[in-house]
């Protein structure tokens, strides 16, 4: 079989949206032009926990433009049936349903008006009362519950019995996503349809979830999301907002638009949890690790509880035949938790990352080479052999490209005038996430096509990459091709999150457009008039729009031609993917390198240069692969030096609830930034197109490299993220 040219695939093209963003002409949530539009802003709780007593609103329902505020009072009751989206686990906030607060924060009530200006104002003059109760909000003092246990061989034996041992507890602050765009919402009802233009990861997951909370089928329920601006995670869920923008607009048979303010972002949407995570390793002289025992607590909220995979880290990344886990939530009087960049494991490189840096600096071993000390052959948590890990190379061209060998190991042994110069690396992985999924593929016969799927794009280039994957299928230009997405009526698709997308949408656009040019392919190979007429169809390929055969170009004819002399105005199939059982552990890996500059009076941090070397399988698109890793490595930053949430744990009022306080990088933070992604990687038996996905595993690594870089200047290991000036004096 001739194999069909590559031309769009691997290629460093420009996004194909990006002209109408730099223009404004990318239409957001917010700005969809809805006729009749009324605006809502939600009233806020002001107690962390307790009762409502009692709800005044007439001075509000007085101002002009007031339509209505909605509160438990006069809510209409709502179903709430679970539905299959029903994570993270337990009962999810159920707006307006009675007079419980479970957290600052909570929506109370809200109010509709004609103008932005005036619901802004009349919220502010909404009196409720309560009857507060005492408020848990600091996971030290709180009691945690039953844990999530690991284990494989006798772990505490073998660190008992280790050579050498490492004990250290790494804490993290809570985190929040911070996207440009706020989460919003327009909301509209036509009789008993409601469509729903919203900032969302999942347009499916939206739909189910709503008509899960109204009662109503699925198909009564259409999402629109062409856009995203930014989601890191939170916009993969529902929440509440949603659901009250949609009873908003029944109560008052006008469409809503509710838009959280930035304020609201820390407690109306969800947050990376706060961790504390105690790693004990113990290994001989020659640095084998032998034994792993983790101990973790994280937050989650009384009414859920919010579990991500912190866990698979320490079972799979190091060769220790001895490891024990658990890790217990934390209920407190707070928002729901919900997964964030890197989620889970970005947490845990932090911990075992930093742990491994302490063990080689005890045992006076470069870093990179207890790391290879310790390469597992296989996954050591399930004995499937691994379908790339290729670790070992990341460490060697990272190292060449870095120039490690100039490295003094000894901390504190490089200044730079009043700089204390370190270098650090760590290890990253993430998982494989594999969902199956659906992409509808049309070629018309002017030889443009239209694929649709309804995933998402928040920003890594969905739009491009799937247009690239399916012009070389197709044997199109890229200019020929149209990719549409973010439409709950479009083709199954899962979340656009967890580094998925590329590999299930991408399978199925690859499935659906094989299938289409098939079609057209035995179409010509059986219609007399045409030049490919008796042609064995494995020898003809597609290319720029034009059948021939693959050693003979000047036989052949258009998908113009082909379709018009057919009286065909399309070919059209459903294409898809569902994976089988997997027969390899199947995980991204990258290494990451760094250097800090520590001012040695004043303590502050500074990154001066990094390096990330990644193995993720084929890169589809190498200048969105470039755009991931740098933006990557500035969230690492921010997490390792700057991002942490201050609660004022007497009433659980989150105390830097904007973006003047709440620290994220800006360009002045970001030094020299180069990530480089291993050729001839492609991972097959992960999906049929060989990718493994990018987002996530550029992420994580960032912050323990830094951690490492920053011992290795000053001496002084901090164990606690952010980084701070005060714990470096």
């Amino acid at each position: 079989m001739s194999p069909q040219p590559q031309a769009a695939v691997g290629a460093p093209l420009s996004r194909v949206d990006g002209r109408l963003k730099v223009t404004g002409k990318a239409t957001y949530a917010a700005e969809h032009d809805i006729k009749g539009v009324v605006h809502a802003v939600i009233v806020d709780s002001t107690i962390g926990r307790g009762r409502i007593t009692g709800i005044d609103t007439r001075a509000a329902l007085a101002q002009p433009g007031v339509i209505k505020v909605i509160s438990h009072l006069n809510a209409p009751r709502l179903a709430y049936r679970g539905t299959e989206n029903d994570w993270p686990d337990s009962k999810q906030l159920r707006i307006f349903q009675d007079d419980k607060v479970l957290f600052r924060g909570q929506p109370v009530a809200v109010v509709v008006a004609t103008t932005l200006e005036a619901a802004e104002h009349a919220a502010h003059l909404v009196k409720v009362r309560y009857d507060a109760e005492k408020t848990s909000t600091d996971m030290a003092t709180a009691p945690a519950g039953e844990p999530v246990n690991y284990a494989r061989g006798d772990a505490d034996k073998a660190y008992e019995s280790a050579a050498v041992q490492v004990d250290a507890t790494y804490q993290q602050a809570r985190a929040h996503h911070n996207a440009m765009e706020p989460h919003a919402t327009i909301a509209r009802w036509d009789g008993d349809q409601l469509t729903l233009w919203d900032k969302t990861q999942w347009p499916m997951g939206t739909q189910k979830d709503v008509a899960a909370v109204f009662g109503i089928p699925n198909d009564s329920v259409r999402v629109i999301s062409p856009f995203v601006g930014g989601g890191f995670g939170n916009a993969i869920r529902a929440w509440p907002h949603i659901a009250i923008a949609a009873v908003a607009a029944r109560e008052t048979g006008r469409p809503v638009k509710l838009v959280l303010s930035r304020r609201q972002l820390y407690f109306g949407v969800g947050y990376r949890p706060s961790y504390e995570y105690r790693v004990r390793l113990g290994s001989d002289r020659r640095g084998r690790v032998s034994a792993m025992v983790q101990h973790l607590k994280s937050e989650t909220s009384t009414y859920e509880n919010f579990i991500e995979g912190v866990l698979n880290t320490g079972q799979m990344v190091y060769n220790a035949p001895h490891v024990r886990q658990d890790h217990r939530t934390v209920p407190l009087d707070v928002n729901t938790p919900i997964w964030m960049r890197g989620p889970g494991y970005a947490t845990a490189a932090f911990a075992i990352e930093s742990a491994m840096d302490e063990l080689a600096h005890e045992l006076d071993i470069d870093p990179i080479e207890l790391r290879r000390h310790n390469e597992p052959e296989e996954d050591p948590s399930n004995g499937l052999p691994f379908s790339t890990r290729r670790l070992r190379e990341c460490y060697t061209v990272g190292a060449r490209e870095f120039g490690w060998n100039r490295r003094d190991p000894k901390p504190r042994s490089t200044r730079d005038g009043d700089w204390l110069i370190g270098t650090g690396m760590a290890v990253g992985t993430y998982d494989v996430i594999r969902n199956g999924a659906q992409a509808r593929v049309r070629l018309n016969a002017d030889g443009t096509a239209l694929i649709q799927s309804a995933t998402s794009d928040m920003g890594p280039g969905t739009y491009t990459s799937q247009s690239q994957v399916a012009a070389d299928a197709l044997g199109l230009t890229m200019r020929n091709v149209t990719f549409q997405l973010g439409d709950s009526t479009m083709p199954t698709a899962p979340p656009h999150g967890g580094s998925q997308t590329m590999i299930n949408i991408g399978s199925a656009v690859q499935d659906g457009c094989d299938k289409v040019r098939k079609q057209a392919i035995k179409l010509a190979v059986e219609d007399k008039d045409s030049p490919l007429y008796g042609v064995d169809a494995e020898d003809i390929v597609v290319r720029a729009g034009r059948l021939h055969v693959s050693d003979n170009p000047a036989r052949g004819e258009t998908y113009r031609q082909l379709l018009t002399r057919n009286n065909r105005t399309h070919l059209e199939v459903l294409g898809s993917w569902t994976p089988g059982q997997a027969r390899h552990s199947m995980y991204t890996y990258g290494a990451i390198f760094a250097e800090v500059a520590v001012d040695a009076s004043l303590g502050l941090v500074r990154v001066r240069r990094m390096l990330g070397v990644f193995d993720a399988g084929r890169i589809i698109s190498p200048k969105l692969a470039d755009s991931q890793a740098l933006g990557g490595m500035v969230g690492g930053i921010g997490a390792a030096l700057l991002e942490h949430t201050v609660t004022d744990h007497r009433d659980g009022r989150i105390v830097n609830a904007n973006l003047a306080d709440y620290m994220v990088p800006v360009n002045a933070d970001i030094p020299d930034l180069r990530g480089i992604f291993l050729d001839g990687g492609e991972d097959l038996e992960a999906d049929p197109i060989g990718v493994k996905g990018l987002g996530e595993i550029v992420y994580i690594g960032v912050a323990p490299a830094i951690a490492n870089a920053v011992f290795h200047a000053t001496g002084r290991r901090v164990r606690e993220l952010p980084i701070t000036a005060e714990a470096l004096l």
